[in-house]
């Protein structure tokens, strides 16, 4: 089982993520790009890693924008799992610009 980590903690290992308002234990962050086929092309090469990884997002998208939540089901929350995946986003969207 993979340990659950303090928001703050998860949160102090990244940039630009922000804790879930709705009550859960998830990190999020909202990605935008310069238009739709950039955005999917992001989403399409991160749902690949995901898949790898067996760790999957929720995230939603309209045109330019992917907004994005992260927790790990089975450990209730925020796992290294979640940091690892977001550290795999931030680094492609710099990429993308």
């Amino acid at each position: 089982m993979t340990t659950k980590l303090e928001l703050d903690t998860a949160l102090g290992q990244l940039s630009g993520w922000t804790a879930a308002e709705d009550g859960k234990h998830a990190i999020c962050k909202t990605y935008k790009f310069e238009d739709f086929a950039t955005a999917f092309g992001f989403m399409s090469a991160i749902a690949t890693q995901a898949e790898k990884a067996d760790h999957h997002p929720d995230w939603f998208n309209v045109y330019h924008k992917v907004e994005v939540t992260l927790t790990t089901q089975d450990a209730g929350g925020v796992t290294e799992k979640d940091i690892s995946l977001a550290q795999k986003m931030d680094a492609l969207s710099a990429k993308l610009g």
